[in-house]
């Protein structure tokens, strides 16, 4: 049947792919840094104080002070395209874009700063996405990382008339594909340096542990990563937390102190990596492969190298291919 001329434009369909990273300011400067933590630090899944206790001192002293400290480290890792985050998701995206070809449509998102999830969605659903993938590229739940990327979808959804379907990227913490990224690309890389180490840590981003009593699945993920890295690679790994904040118990061993312990302990060659990145950022960039570095070596340790993360690396893209044909399955038959 003939569609009327009066018709509006309906572009063809498609099947959209929207990767999801955590965020990042739109520039190295403490104005920016401050609206990017206002809006990171206001989220009732990152920070599980009642607002009438937190927003005061959100708003009264960490905004204040934190943000010029912030800005002069991003500052030190940014790069001539903007964020390193924001960067390698966006090359994570256009990498894929080519695996599949025109019939899916990615975008690169961030849950906190620029470009958002909202208007992510809306240019997929103009792209003619019925059917959309939520990929969050966190290896291991937590509320504080993917939930919070489905909470702000559904917030999105709410105002929609028209709503595309949905699937979520579920955790892949423990996928023999992503494992098998992780130890060729950390084994390839140790085999690369000019040292042996003496010890491997693997750090991971901390949360409060009372996150871990309250049921939140994220250090058993953590620990299950690392686990069976481990015996991938057949070395022994140091499973460590970094980027504490505030006063709280934190999971530990904390990533900066065990550094310190180690070059004390006598093992003066180190390598790091970070297996709950999917993309390299301030949180590795600057506080481990910089802070991390200078840390050891000021404790006694002489030689430390920092191992990137899969980024948009072969092993990386095949990976978020293998992990993304399979979450499409039923919907395309690419």
């Amino acid at each position: 049947m003939q569609r009327p001329a009066d018709h509006p434009e309906i572009p063809p369909r498609r099947i959209g792919v929207i990767l999801v990273n955590l965020g990042t300011p739109d520039a190295p400067t403490p104005a920016a840094v401050r609206g990017y933590l206002k809006q990171f630090l206001s989220d009732r899944r990152v920070v599980e104080i009642s607002p009438l206790i937190w927003q005061p001192i959100l708003r009264g002293i960490i905004l204040n002070t934190r943000p010029k400290k912030s800005a002069a480290n991003y500052a030190k890792v940014w790069t001539d395209r903007g964020s390193p985050l924001a960067v390698v998701t966006a090359d994570q995206a256009d990498a894929l874009q080519k695996h599949f070809g025109d019939a899916v449509y990615f975008s690169a998102a961030m849950r906190y700063g620029n470009p958002s999830i909202a208007s992510e969605l809306e240019k997929a659903k103009a792209a003619g996405c019925g059917r959309i993938l939520i990929a969050p590229l966190y290896p291991q739940y937590s509320g504080a990382t993917t939930a919070t990327v489905f909470d702000e979808v559904a917030r999105v959804m709410a105002d929609m008339r028209w709503q595309p379907a949905l699937r979520l990227l579920p955790p892949y913490y423990d996928d023999p594909v992503h494992i098998d990224a992780l130890a060729k690309s950390v084994g390839e890389a140790l085999e690369r340096l000019p040292f042996v180490p003496d010890a491997i840590v693997a750090s991971f981003h901390g949360m409060p542990e009372r996150t871990l009593h309250l049921g939140d699945p994220y250090h058993c993920q953590c620990q299950k990563t690392a686990r069976l890295l481990s015996e991938k690679l057949g070395r022994e790994l140091v499973v460590t937390f970094q980027s504490r904040f505030g006063r709280a118990k934190w999971l530990e061993p904390a990533t900066d102190s065990t550094l310190e312990r180690l070059a004390r302990q006598g093992k003066r060659k180190v390598a790091i990596f970070a297996p709950g990145f999917s993309a390299d950022c301030l949180e590795t960039l600057e506080e481990l492969a910089i802070q991390g570095k200078e840390s050891f070596l000021h404790a006694g340790g002489t030689d430390f190298a920092y191992i990137p993360c899969l980024n948009d690396s072969s092993e990386g893209i095949d990976m978020l291919e293998a992990l993304i044909r399979r979450e499409l399955a039923g919907w395309t038959n690419l």
